[in-house]
């Protein structure tokens, strides 16, 4: 089995109130699968500030006792680049060279950083998946939804963008692809004892009326563990591979133009089957432990 040895940049909201919770689920995915190795987590904005979001990745960790995880803290605000968080993804890119994978799902603060310290950071990655960025208008049945994660920090989604390498963007407009709906989500982790199912339900279920009362969605899209299944198993989705014309001025709104003399080449994957999609995460979840 080919292992993948991961960072996990995001900013986790799982278990805080009225916050989003695919952050979470996204690990608990890559925990339940076997062939990825979680060498640490880089803590971010977007979701919620820093502070939040530390306190919430180490309380999800400890339910989950995988506290042996390293979760390090980054730039707390746009332009704070020199952080822990930059330096362990420095420190991961060297130890594992051309074998390193980024996951970010969140401000793109601390991969900058990482850059900022070592313009050879990119190169040595051997892939970054990242979750964010649209290509039109996220419109729900009650409202627009805003871009969240590029916009945090325009400059750094610009730098990961246009100097990054073998770099893949799972979009908030081909997420909404794939709609999980309260009467499946019950079907699959209400009807069973496991720990990790008993877990997600009784961590997550309030989600449903959230997004049914903010947004008019009977369900909620799971942006961030659609990033992280692309980076396990991409071969459920289709590469779009284009050029795309990213300035700094569009990812203020989180936009990516594509366009012929576009100034990065970009591959925005979709997915292809639901069905699979779907038996792929819940397996997932289902396979993680509670030592």
């Amino acid at each position: 089995m080919n292992k993948k040895y991961i960072v996990f940049d995001c900013d986790c909201t799982f278990g805080v109130e009225n916050c989003d919770v695919d952050d979470g689920l996204a690990l608990m995915y890559l925990l339940g699968c076997e062939e990825a190795k979680v060498l640490g987590v880089t803590a971010t904005y977007g979701n919620n500030s820093l502070p939040v979001v530390w306190k919430a990745l180490h309380t999800l960790l400890c339910d989950l006792e995988r506290e042996d995880i390293p979760v390090k803290r980054g730039g707390e605000t746009k332009g704070e680049y020199e952080s822990e968080a930059s330096d362990f993804l420095v420190e991961m890119a060297n130890r594992y060279p051309g074998k390193l994978s980024v996951l970010a799902t969140g401000s793109l603060t601390n991969l900058c950083g990482a850059y900022e310290k070592d313009n050879l950071f990119f190169h040595k990655v051997k892939e970054i998946v990242l979750m964010g960025g649209i290509t039109s208008p996220l419109v729900f049945e009650k409202k627009v939804m805003d871009e969240l994660n590029f916009s945090c920090d325009p400059y750094a989604s610009w730098c990961v963008l246009t100097k990054g390498e073998n770099v893949s963007i799972v979009t908030g407009n081909n997420c909404l692809k794939v709609l999980f709906t309260r009467a499946e989500y019950r079907e699959r982790l209400f009807k069973t004892e496991n720990p990790a199912a008993v877990y997600i339900r009784e961590k997550t279920d309030y989600w449903f009326g959230y997004n049914e009362e903010d947004y008019g969605i009977e369900g909620f899209y799971n942006w961030d563990v659609t990033a992280a299944v692309y980076l396990m198993h991409p071969e459920l989705f289709a590469d779009q591979k284009d050029r795309y014309r990213v300035t700094e001025e569009a990812l203020h709104s989180g936009f990516l133009y594509r366009i012929e003399d576009g100034n990065c080449v970009l591959n925005l994957p979709e997915i292809r089957e639901e069905h699979l999609f779907k038996n792929n995460i819940y397996k997932a979840w289902m396979n993680v432990s509670f030592e």
